[in-house]
């Protein structure tokens, strides 16, 4: 028998846990044979994209033969003035995926640690992990990122916690009295990861970004992304915010055109693009406002959330809440890969959507 695989491959790639996303439409209507199908697993924006950023995308079609801008100058220009900061402290990813996994790869290695909330987005783990670094994952309390516990995790070896916020999956998010708290508590040398990919949803008075860190030239790096409340998710496109040096270490293991050309071009439409923002916003707010209400009505526990998403607990196995959710043509999460076997992760959707997930859930519940 051939063992190349098992005896030459580094051997971290053995110890990953593939990331499992949301069931795409077409898998279930190849599975299944159904046509109508609403898909509420993945945080995307039921408003779908821009419209500005639609029509830049077309504008742009008779020029794919081109390679993009590999330095995202324009995208770079805009988000800085977006910002408040200079061109200098932003980078630009396939997603803000990447952007994690170019952070793993530019900071850590087999002697590091990495100190996470559990559970959290997935990503952390896996990207240091291939690094080899040893992952402290600390577990929340009532649902939140217990900063205190982190702190306490953190090791003369920690190189790198993150902290994302809003928190996916669980929707919660560190205040700014917590936030303020860590940041002064922890060591400079350690970089701090703020992940702010819902940050957009975010209504909480006393919620506090991480910018604020970057902008007084502390070691921290806020990612934001393109793939929820803007509706890019398809073109992956993500971005950080950080200082001029550790930018620059980023881009030393960055490949050349790592965003497309329609991804940069769509990103800068759709940031100018405040009518599809405050609608998306707004669209959200209301959703979240009748789910609620559903969920107490069906005497349903759930968190409260800050994002585009909630995480409730349904009771039952989440697997087969899932299953037969999935046979009424609704495609949600299960709890079960974060650790929380009877909750189920919804993304918020248009009106419609979210009446007939409610009575989907209704139906399923009452079998």
């Amino acid at each position: 028998m051939n063992n190349f695989v098992e005896t030459k491959a580094r051997k971290e790639i053995f110890r990953l846990k593939p990331y499992v996303p949301g069931k795409p439409i077409e898998e279930v209507k190849r599975e299944l044979g159904i046509e109508d199908i609403i898909k509420m697993a993945s945080n995307e924006n039921p408003l779908g994209p821009s419209p500005l950023a639609v029509e830049k995308i077309k504008e742009t079609l008779d020029k794919i033969h081109f390679y993009p801008d590999s330095n995202n100058f324009y995208l770079k220009q805009k988000l800085a003035g977006h910002i408040g900061i200079g061109e200098e402290c932003i980078l630009i990813g396939n997603g803000s995926d990447e952007l994690l996994k170019l952070l793993a790869e530019a900071f850590l290695t087999p002697e590091d640690e990495v100190v996470f909330g559990d559970p959290s987005f997935v990503e952390y783990e896996f990207t240091a992990t291939i690094m080899g670094a040893k992952c402290i994952a600390v577990p929340l309390n009532d649902f939140r990122h217990d900063l205190k516990a982190m702190l306490d995790a953190v090791t003369p070896r920690t190189k790198i916690v993150y902290v994302c916020n809003p928190n996916n999956p669980t929707g919660t998010y560190s205040t700014r009295d917590e936030i303020k708290d860590f940041m002064d508590k922890i060591r400079e040398d350690v970089l701090v990861v703020f992940d702010e990919a819902y940050y957009e949803y975010v209504d909480a008075p006393d919620y506090m970004s991480g910018i604020e860190y970057v902008k007084a030239g502390r070691n921290a790096i806020v990612l934001r992304t393109f793939s929820k409340i803007y509706g890019l998710a398809g073109l992956r496109v993500g971005y950080g915010i950080t200082t001029p040096a550790i930018a620059q270490a980023v881009e030393r293991v960055t490949e050349p055109f790592n965003v497309n050309l329609l991804a940069q071009v769509a990103a800068e439409a759709a940031l100018d693009d405040k009518e599809h923002l405050e609608e998306s916003r707004q669209l959200n707010l209301e959703g979240k406002k009748y789910l609620y209400s559903r969920f107490e009505e069906m005497g349903l526990r759930y968190v409260p959330t800050q994002a585009n998403f909630i995480f409730v607990d349904t009771g039952r196995d989440c697997r087969e809440v899932f299953k037969k959710l999935l046979q009424l043509g609704i495609i949600i999460r299960t709890g079960d890969i974060f650790g929380f076997p009877t909750f189920i992760r919804v993304t918020i959707g248009t009106p419609e959507e979210n009446k007939r997930f409610i009575e989907g859930l209704k139906k399923v519940l009452g079998e």
